[in-house]
């Protein structure tokens, strides 16, 4: 096949020559972000639910807003935290036994009367909050900041791509030449993009582990009544952490509004956010691999037929 340039070109590169280095660049690139990106998201092999703790949980859940609330939710739950008419929180009654560095940090800030909103913004609440995502980035739960930065260049890198095949597209029709074969191949592309365009926070291994929380605790669903006094403050705070702020209004509706706590439930069948697992069949290897043989073969592309004239990549 003359893979010369000839006039009318689309960038003085023939449309099958273009196709055949596109595809080559697209599947490698498709395949080593789907690879780095399960790796990355891995995780251990095995963590015991039973070792974590309610305020883990809720940041693996809901990041350190959730955590904030199920912490909120244990010590309403043991009577140590109330609010006032102005809707302030204020600590109340002793410290109770087992209280986390989270726990601390809220009854302090609660010493003089905080918003619940603002909670996060107090230095040690917004320590002890950094030491419960320290904890779980070490456990191999949550992906560190090195490796989300990672995944998000395996991302861009294929939005580049996806840049470039479109740009060309459009050279291609202005110039009249046949662009279908790219057009499959863009697809491809897209679909491998749609899988990698969220970046997980959680590693697979938190993903299952979460799974087995919510079904081992269905009894603390807020829709099954559950009976807080006897599941205790633990039982409160890990009510929250699974199903959201919806469990402080079922625990104690009257606090939960005065304090003006977002009333959120969540999704007890809400997935990881995990994509890229599959393999890389959805990276257009296989009908954008196959369309560039077919160019490179001679006669689809050579009289007319297949890919028509010379120009199957635009």
């Amino acid at each position: 096949m003359n893979t010369l340039a000839a006039a009318g070109d689309t960038w003085g590169i023939p449309g099958p020559l273009f196709l055949k280095l596109y595809l080559l660049v697209a599947v490698v690139a498709v395949v080593g972000v789907l690879v780095h990106r399960r790796r990355t998201a891995a995780g251990p092999d095995a963590v015991g639910a039973d070792q974590l703790g309610p305020q883990q949980v809720a940041y693996l859940n809901g990041g350190d807003q959730l955590a904030v609330w199920a912490a909120l939710g244990g010590l309403r739950g043991a009577g140590a935290i109330d609010v006032q008419p102005d809707r302030r929180l204020i600590a109340v009654g002793p410290t109770p036994s087992g209280v986390t560095p989270l726990d601390h940090a809220i009854r302090h800030a609660a010493r003089q009367p905080v918003a619940a909103r603002e909670l996060r913004r107090d230095a040690g609440v917004a320590r002890a909050l950094e030491q419960l995502r320290q904890g779980l980035e070490q456990r191999g739960l949550l992906i560190d900041a090195d490796g989300v930065r990672a995944l998000r260049r395996g991302r861009n890198l294929l939005l580049v791509l996806l840049a470039l095949g479109v740009v060309r597209l459009v050279s291609g029709l202005v110039n009249g030449r046949p662009v279908g074969w790219l057009l499959l191949a863009l697809a491809g592309l897209g679909v491998a993009f749609a899988l990698v365009a969220r970046t997980p926070r959680r590693t697979r291994t938190a993903n299952v582990m979460m799974r087995r929380l919510r079904s081992s605790n269905h009894h603390l669903a807020p829709d099954t009544a559950p009976a807080y006094a006897t599941y205790g403050p633990a039982g409160a705070a890990m009510g929250v952490a699974l199903f959201g702020t919806v469990s402080l209004y079922a625990l104690d509706p009257g606090f939960a509004a005065q304090a003006e706590i977002q009333r959120q439930a969540l999704n007890a069948s809400s997935g990881s956010g995990y994509t890229g697992s599959s393999g890389v069949t959805c990276g257009g290897g296989t009908s954008s691999g196959d369309s560039g043989s077919s160019c490179g073969g001679g006669s689809s592309c050579g009289g007319g037929g297949g890919c028509g004239g010379g120009g199957c990549g635009g």
